[in-house]
C-alpha cells in the first residue's frame, strides 16, 4: 500500500502543464501498478480476425505476466483462455501462431477442445472430475475484424466501444484482410514514452523524412481535438461521409479512445515513397475511392493504426518491464491481393518500417535520458503537443481513480 499510496500522491500533487515526473517512466513499483490498474482490467487489442480464421486456428499473446491464448471455435466464434494448463501450469502453446484439432499441453499431455473443456487426463484416478478443470478462460470479443480481450474477472462493458468503432470500421471489411507483413521491435522504452512519442509530430520533420512525404505535420492534421478547425480537413470530411464513410472526429467520453479520418498530403493516397497507391486491389471491396485518407483510432492503451484505400496497418503496444515494450506492426491487404502481382512489398512496408526505426532509437534516447536523476519535466508545447498533453492526462486520471476506488 506504501508504494500505492506515494502514486496517488505524486498523481494529485502533478503540474498538468509538464511531462510526468521520472518514476512514472522507470520504478518498478509504478509499472507493477499500471499492470495491475490498466492492463489486468482494460479491454486490450491483441490482433486480427483474418489472423485466426478457420476452427483450429489460434494466436497467443503475452500480457504482463499473463501468457493468454485465442482460438477459433468449431463454431467459428472466437475465444480465449489463460495460456496456462490446469495441471501444473505449463503453458500449453508456445508458438505466436498456429492450428490444432485441441491442445494438448506438453509437460503431461492434458488435453483441452477448442472450448477450453478438458477432454483427457491420464492416470488421474477414478474420482477424478475433468469438468472441473477446464482452461480458465479470458474475456473476447471482435469489432470489425480486430480482436479484443479483457483479463479482469469482471470486464468493462464492451458495448460502448463496439458502438463508437463499428461505424468507422465495418466499411472496409477488415475481416476478409490477410496480414501481409508484420514486424516486431523491442522498444527500450517505458510504454508511456512510446505512447508519447505517438501522439506528436513534433518530432517528425527532423526524423521522418519518409513518413511527412505523404502524412501531415501541422497539429489540425493528425488526430487532435482541433482537427475540425482545418478547412481542408472539414471539407474532405463532407466528401467522404457522404460517400458512406464516418470520418469526423469522435473522442469517447473517458478519452481513452478516438477516431477520425485525415487527409494525407495533397496529392498522396497512401504512405508510400511516391504517395501512389501501394497494393493494386482495394482493401475492401466496397470502398473503391482511390483517396479516403487515413482513418486513424488511437485507443489507449495497446493501438493505433491507419486504414487507407490499398491497406490497412495496426500498431499493437504490450509492455515488457517498466524500460521495455513489445511493439508489433502489421500491414494487411486485400486477402485475394497476391504479392508480387498486387503490391510489391518493399514499396507496401519502407514508410513505416523506416518511421518505427527512426522512433525506436528516440523511445530509447527518451528513456535513457528520463531514468538520469537531473531529468526534470518541463511543460509541453502548446503548439504540437496537445496529443500528448490528451493522453498523459487520460493515464493519470484513469489510474487516480482506479488507485481511490481501491482504497475505499
Amino acid at each position: 500500500m506504501p508504494a500505492r499510496d506515494a502514486i496517488l500522491s505524486r498523481l494529485r500533487d502533478r503540474n498538468p502543464e509538464t511531462a510526468l515526473e521520472r518514476d512514472f517512466y522507470c520504478s518498478q513499483e509504478d509499472y507493477q501498478i499500471d499492470l495491475d490498474m490498466i492492463w489486468y482490467r482494460d479491454w486490450l487489442f491483441v490482433g486480427h480476425d483474418c489472423e485466426v480464421a478457420n476452427p483450429g486456428n489460434y494466436m497467443t499473446v503475452q500480457i504482463g505476466e499473463y501468457p493468454v491464448l485465442i482460438v477459433r471455435d468449431r463454431d467459428g466464434g472466437l475465444r480465449a483462455f489463460h495460456n496456462t494448463c490446469r495441471h501444473r501450469g505449463s503453458r500449453i502453446c508456445s508458438a505466436a501462431y498456429g492450428s490444432a484439432p485441441r491442445f494438448v499441453c506438453p509437460y503431461h499431455q492434458w488435453t483441452y477442445a477448442h472450448d477450453g473443456r478438458l477432454i483427457a487426463a491420464r492416470d488421474m484416478g477414478s474420482d477424478f472430475d475433468k469438468s472441473q478443470h477446464g482452461l480458465k478462460p479470458v474475456h473476447c470479443a471482435s469489432i470489425a475484424g480486430y480482436i479484443w480481450i479483457c483479463l479482469a474477472a469482471a470486464a468493462p462493458d464492451f458495448a460502448p466501444i463496439r458502438n463508437h468503432l463499428e461505424p468507422y470500421f465495418l466499411p472496409h471489411e477488415m475481416h476478409q484482410t490477410k496480414v501481409a507483413f508484420q514486424s516486431t521491435i523491442i522498444e527500450q522504452a517505458n510504454w508511456k514514452l512510446v505512447w508519447e512519442n505517438n501522439r506528436e509530430c513534433y518530432h517528425c520533420k527532423a526524423n521522418h523524412p519518409e513518413l511527412i512525404r505523404t502524412f501531415p505535420e501541422e497539429p489540425t492534421a493528425t488526430g487532435g481535438e482541433d482537427a475540425a478547425s482545418n478547412p481542408r480537413t472539414a471539407a474532405r470530411w463532407a466528401q467522404w461521409e457522404s460517400i458512406g464513410l464516418p470520418s469526423k472526429f469522435h473522442i469517447s467520453a473517458n478519452g481513452q479512445y478516438r477516431t477520425l479520418r485525415t487527409p494525407l498530403n495533397e496529392g498522396s493516397v497512401s504512405f508510400t515513397m511516391s504517395g501512389k497507391a501501394a497494393v493494386r486491389r482495394p482493401l475492401s471491396d466496397s470502398v473503391t475511392a482511390p483517396d479516403i485518407g487515413t482513418l486513424l483510432l488511437f485507443h489507449f492503451p495497446t493501438i493505433w493504426n491507419h486504414v487507407l484505400a490499398d491497406h490497412a496497418i495496426s500498431f499493437r503496444v504490450l509492455p515488457i518491464s517498466p524500460t521495455q515494450t513489445q511493439l508489433t506492426t502489421k500491414w494487411l491487404v486485400h486477402r485475394d491481393a497476391v504479392e508480387g502481382v498486387d503490391y510489391d512489398l518493399k514499396e507496401l512496408t519502407e514508410v513505416w518500417l523506416a518511421t518505427n526505426a527512426a522512433d525506436t532509437r528516440n523511445c530509447q534516447e527518451n528513456q535513457i535520458g528520463v531514468n538520469s536523476p537531473a531529468y526534470a519535466p518541463a511543460p509541453y508545447s502548446p503548439v504540437h503537443e496537445s496529443g500528448v498533453t490528451q493522453f498523459v492526462h487520460w493515464y493519470c486520471t484513469h489510474l487516480e481513480d482506479r488507485l481511490t476506488r481501491d482504497a475505499k
